[in-house]
């Protein structure tokens, strides 16, 4: 038997998944850690890991894999990432500090003003973004607080770059990459000089660009040792989770939409055309299946409080299971019985505009409302906040109908599942796939083992269908209106103690 490996390299864990080429079937899934990885915090808003972590969890994984099956088979590798985060390699490609991760936020102000100074014109026709808190201001920030350290810098990496530098030793990023790091200039098609010059940033720390499918650089005699691969095999495929993901679930044409509900929640539509959200609340990044003949964009929204708050739920109530929370969750009537929770505890939300707003819980009755209520308000409000984006996204053009998620993380919540599809309207369509089985997929087509990414999905099954109805519609816009009523009062206030309302 021969196989495609995929990696998936996350916030929370790193998983590792074994596709076998003839029938398309995922053979083999691990992940490691079985709890989540750590974040740390040295200050508030900020959110770093070690990049050393992940490779040592990505061997951990591997060599679970190892126990199902024979890896010395397998033809090509694949990487799927965390998006947004900044890692620092010296001449000797050692990491010079902590990776500054997706949820970080002190590059918020730096970002903000770019956005002014550059041009509000200039950076929705040019970057499709605002510089807000993506890597390119981050490492703005590493330049402005840490210049010794950042007159040691080689080369910036992503952190799929940076796995991708452990198992070949080359150093490189791809299109995807650079347009997640709002690093490229659409209309110019290359890098950002004005972005560049004005950010005093050097092009040459930022590594050369290979193929998102193809050849981007092949196992040395090191990494294959150490995971039991062979030597010289090809890593053939690097994306970012949220593209990745859209790939996992064969999203791969305008009018297609994949959503996650992982540490973070996400949906993550396909357009035809460079589109941009004047108020740089949902963003526009290159597709894995761009081709300049053939565009395609991924118009992402993104909360960034989703999986993180059921955890410290499940961390600060009595360290329940995530069944047992679903299954408390649903004994409670739709609503929580009035109680309100709002999800954004987790960095500042591009969302609503990069303001750090918090995580919220209102309008406790301390005689009426229990440790269930909390579990059924909290799967309200992810729902609540995804489709609080979701309308931005149909207001700038995203015509969706059908989405399509992995049957994992907040999906495998009934309760989840009902309110996310009867608030959106849309059909949801849930799929036995992730990300580390995606990317190993998209390594078979980078490799040539695939023909096309239509050929990738064989083997892929469908779980459940689920359809909105009138009545469910109906109740759940109730509820929804008066969830969101309540954001925009917190919203009001937040602005008018900070000076943005005179």
């Amino acid at each position: 038997m021969a196989y495609v490996l995929g990696y998936d390299v996350g916030s929370s864990s790193v998983k590792a998944a074994l596709v076998e080429i003839e029938t398309g079937r995922c053979v083999a899934s691990t992940f490691s850690p079985t709890t989540e990885m750590p974040i740390q915090a040295p200050k508030a808003g900020w959110a770093e890991q070690d990049p050393e972590r992940w490779w040592q969890e990505l061997i951990h994984a591997t060599r679970q894999l190892q126990r199902q099956a024979d890896l010395r088979q397998v033809k090509a590798v694949g990487i799927s990432y965390q998006m947004h985060g900044l890692v620092c390699v010296d001449e000797q490609q050692q990491v010079l500090r902590p990776a500054i991760i997706w949820c970080d936020s002190r590059a918020v102000d730096i970002g903000r003003k770019a956005f002014e100074q550059l041009g509000q014109d200039f950076c929705l026709e040019h970057l499709l973004n605002s510089p807000g808190n993506f890597t390119a201001s981050k490492l703005r920030w590493v330049k402005i607080h840490e210049p010794q350290l950042y007159a040691r810098i080689k080369h910036v990496l992503l952190p799929g770059d940076y796995v991708a530098m452990r198992l070949t030793g080359e150093c490189n990023t791809t299109l995807t990459g650079l347009s997640e790091g709002i690093w490229w200039d659409y209309q110019q098609q290359q890098m950002s000089k004005q972005l560049l010059e004005y950010y005093e940033i050097d092009e040459q720390l930022l590594p050369p660009l290979v193929p998102i499918f193809g050849e981007q650089g092949r196992l040395t005699g090191q990494s294959a040792e150490i995971l039991g691969l062979p030597v010289g095999i090809p890593v053939s495929y690097r994306a970012g989770d949220q593209p990745n993901n859209a790939f996992s679930l064969k999203v791969l044409h305008p009018g297609e939409a994949a959503a996650t509900a992982g540490t973070s929640a996400v949906i993550y539509s396909v357009a035809d055309r460079a589109v941009a959200d004047k108020r740089s609340r949902i963003n526009t990044f290159v597709h894995v299946t761009h081709k300049p003949e053939q565009p395609r964009f991924g118009l992402l929204l993104c909360i960034n409080g989703a999986g993180i708050l059921n955890s410290w739920l499940r961390k600060y109530w009595q360290n329940q299971g995530y069944d047992d929370m679903n299954r408390q969750a649903a004994s409670i009537a739709p609503g929580a019985d009035g109680l309100l929770l709002f999800p954004f505890g987790n960095g500042a939300e591009r969302v609503l505009e990069n303001r750090l707003l918090q995580a919220h819980l209102m309008d406790i009755d301390l005689n009426r409302h229990t440790a269930a209520h909390v579990f059924r308000a909290a799967q309200e409000g992810v729902a609540f906040a995804l489709k609080y984006g979701y309308d931005i996204l149909q207001q700038i053009g995203s015509s969706v109908q059908i989405i399509r998620a992995g049957m994992a993380n907040m999906f495998l919540s009934p309760i989840f599942r009902e309110v996310f599809t009867q608030t959106t309207g849309a059909i949801l369509e849930l799929y036995e796939t992730d990300g580390a089985q995606g990317a190993a997929r998209a390594a078979g087509v980078g490799a040539g083992i695939f023909l096309s990414p239509e050929e990738s999905f064989m083997g892929m099954k469908k779980r459940l269908e689920l359809h909105p109805d009138q009545a469910g519609m109906q109740r759940y816009a109730a509820l929804y209106a008066q969830w969101k009523e309540r954001l925009e009062a917190l919203l009001h206030v937040q602005d008018m103690s900070s000076g943005l309302l005179v």
